[in-house]
């Protein structure tokens, strides 16, 4: 199969956004995009598109990726609409490697969008509730918050997490989405502020909830034929791995870990032929606290149980052995579900390029992206490479 490159990638801001659409919304980040690579590219050099959307408040539910696509010069252009619940757009990313891998494609777009802001909570809550276990989750009252909740309830006594390690990720995530000018939450917080938030799901408060969002995201994907019509610095994706699992958490083996995301991880570190050592930094599915530190597990940046100590230990944050959620992950940069996978690839693509400003990684090499569907029904893993730094 051929090699698969990024060379380009783009969002739009994310929040809330009354007067903007979803199709005004894709347009900024499918620009962003464009204007981003290297050499230029242009809409009509587009062979494909994949969009990744769950259609929260179910607007323009079916034939939602063509109505984006077209309005922004893609008119004729195959693309299909990914939903896989929050990890849409990361395997609408997947998919896009896959057409350009197998010879189908030159040039791919993968994207997602949502608006999320413009129903009262109680809607929202249904249509965050439909990517859990309908019929034992949903309507038995359950919520993501709540589910996720009992992830952490369960890891705190089995390994001795605390509330101070799960307010260290919002203070952490908060500190680099300060310096994210697209980011929804974009300040700072204390570690008292985020101890003293009041409770949504014991044991997570506020601080320990990513918010829901409006906002777009698009990357580009191009083959080892075309890449040089590009770039002159190639970002190859070297490695790319998804999972699944059952939709209900009641369902699973364990509740301290995301199978999912272990099988994910591993196929693409597989796949890449490296080890969690060789990463640079890596964005990772943080909706609520507890999700970024059952990543640090699931994806062998720590051992079992070890996550807390490795928040603790400065690790993770910017300047740290492994930087995570440089762009203030979902908890500080926002959540706007068709469009969180991508996005994680737009963070990936300014690090590698040398183009992420204030939280810019020094000289990274490599870097991971994981997306996650409910609480680990599906889950995705891309691993990004600078090309000219690995053959140096």
């Amino acid at each position: 199969m051929r090699d698969a490159y990024l060379v380009g990638a783009g969002q739009s801001d994310y929040g809330a956004f009354p007067s903007e659409s979803y199709r005004s919304l894709f347009r900024t980040a499918f620009e962003e995009a464009t204007d981003s690579v290297p050499k230029g590219l242009e809409a009509a050099d587009v062979d494909e598109a994949f969009v990744g959307n769950l259609g929260v408040g179910g607007r323009q539910l079916g034939l939602s990726g063509p109505a984006v696509t077209e309005h922004v010069g893609l008119d004729g252009v195959p693309t299909t609409r990914v939903e896989n619940a929050c990890a849409a757009s990361g395997f609408a990313v997947r998919q896009a490697v896959q057409a350009v891998k197998s010879g189908m494609a030159d040039v791919v777009l993968a994207g997602g969008f949502e608006i999320m802001s413009d129903m009262s909570s109680d809607a929202t809550k249904y249509w965050l509730g439909v990517s859990g276990e309908t019929e034992w989750e949903r309507l038995s009252g359950t919520t993501f918050s709540g589910v996720y909740a009992q992830m952490a309830s369960v890891h705190m006594e089995r390994y001795g997490t605390t509330r101070e390690h799960l307010s260290q990720v919002a203070v952490k995530n908060h500190a680099n989405g300060a310096k994210n000018p697209h980011a929804q939450l974009g300040f700072e917080c204390s570690l008292e502020d985020a101890q003293s938030a009041p409770v949504v799901a014991d044991p997570l408060n506020l601080y320990h909830c990513c918010p829901t969002s409006d906002g777009a995201a698009c990357a580009l994907i191009v083959s080892e034929d075309v890449v040089d019509d590009y770039t002159d610095d190639p970002i190859r994706v070297a490695g790319v791995g998804a999972g699944s699992d059952t939709v209900g958490l009641f369902q699973r083996d364990t509740y301290s870990g995301v199978p999912a995301s272990q099988r994910a991880g591993d196929a693409a570190y597989e796949m890449a032929g490296i080890d969690p050592d060789d990463l640079d930094f890596a964005e990772v599915h943080d909706c609520f606290a507890i999700a970024e530190l059952l990543a640090y597990e699931d994806l062998g940046f720590c051992e079992t149980g070890e996550a807390g100590r490795l928040i603790e230990s400065g690790a993770t944050e910017l300047g740290g052995d492994l930087p995570v959620n440089t762009s203030g992950g979902l908890k500080s940069k926002g959540h706007p579900i068709g469009a969180t996978g991508a996005g994680q690839v737009v963070e990936a693509y300014k690090q590698l390029s040398g183009t992420a400003g204030e939280r810019q990684v020094e000289n990274p090499t490599r870097g991971l992206t994981h997306n996650v569907g409910g609480s680990g029904g599906a889950a995705v893993v891309h691993v990004f490479e600078k090309e000219t730094e690995v053959n140096a």
